[in-house]
C-alpha cells in the first residue's frame, strides 16, 4: 500500500470548475450545478484503493447527515483505468450503487480536474465555503487501515459543523493520506 499525503494546497482557493459525467445517471454535471447553498465537499477516490474502502462507509454517512443542511457532496475518480481497469466507469457506478453514495460519482478520464485541484491521493477531501472558496483539504480523520483507530469522519464533520454553525475553520489541517492518483 503506498502511502501518498495530500498537496496542502493554500486555504481560499477557489474551487476549479468542471463538468464530469456521473457514472450513476450518465449525466453530465458541472460544479455550478453540484455547488452547496452553504458548503461544497469535493472526494478524490477511487473503487480500489484500501483508504478509500476504509472510509468509504463513514464518507456516505457523513453526506447523509450533512447534505440536508444544505451542503452538498461529490466524489470524482480521475485514475487511469487502462492500467487500473478496477476503476473503469461502469464499476465506478456498480460500487455507488451498492455503497449507496448519496452524491455524484463522477469520471475524469482526461485527468484535468484532479491536477486542476492539485489532488494527489484517494481519498483526497476538499471542503469549499459557500462562496467556493477553499475551508479544508485534508484527511477526515486519524484512522488508516491497519493502525487500529476507529473511523469517526471527525475532522471533516468539525469543519462542516463549523461552517453551519459560522464558527472559524481550524488552520491546523492534517492532510490526508491514500494510495497516490494513478497517472497516465
Amino acid at each position: 500500500m503506498s502511502r501518498t499525503p495530500s498537496n496542502m494546497i493554500d486555504l481560499g482557493t477557489i474551487a476549479p470548475n468542471f463538468a464530469l459525467i456521473d457514472t450513476v445517471s450518465d449525466q453530465e454535471l458541472s460544479l455550478k450545478a453540484i455547488k452547496g447553498n452553504k458548503a461544497t465537499v469535493v472526494f478524490f477516490i477511487c473503487n480500489h484503493c484500501p483508504f478509500v474502502i476504509h472510509v468509504n462507509e463513514e464518507l456516505v454517512q457523513i453526506a447523509n447527515d450533512f447534505k440536508k443542511e444544505g451542503i452538498s457532496f461529490v466524489a470524482i475518480s480521475s485514475n487511469d483505468v487502462e492500467n487500473y481497469p478496477q476503476d473503469a466507469p461502469h464499476l465506478m457506478k456498480k460500487v455507488a450503487e451498492e455503497c449507496n453514495y448519496p452524491f455524484p460519482y463522477l469520471y475524469d478520464e482526461n485527468q484535468e480536474v484532479a491536477l486542476a485541484y492539485d489532488a494527489a491521493c484517494t481519498p483526497d477531501i476538499y471542503v469549499f465555503d459557500k462562496d467556493l472558496k477553499l475551508v479544508y483539504r485534508g484527511q477526515i480523520d486519524d484512522s488508516r487501515p491497519e493502525n487500529g483507530v476507529p473511523v469517526t469522519g471527525k475532522e471533516l464533520r468539525n469543519t462542516l459543523q463549523n461552517i453551519l454553525n459560522g464558527k472559524e475553520i481550524s488552520k491546523n489541517q492534517k492532510p490526508s493520506i491514500g494510495c497516490n492518483i494513478k497517472w497516465k
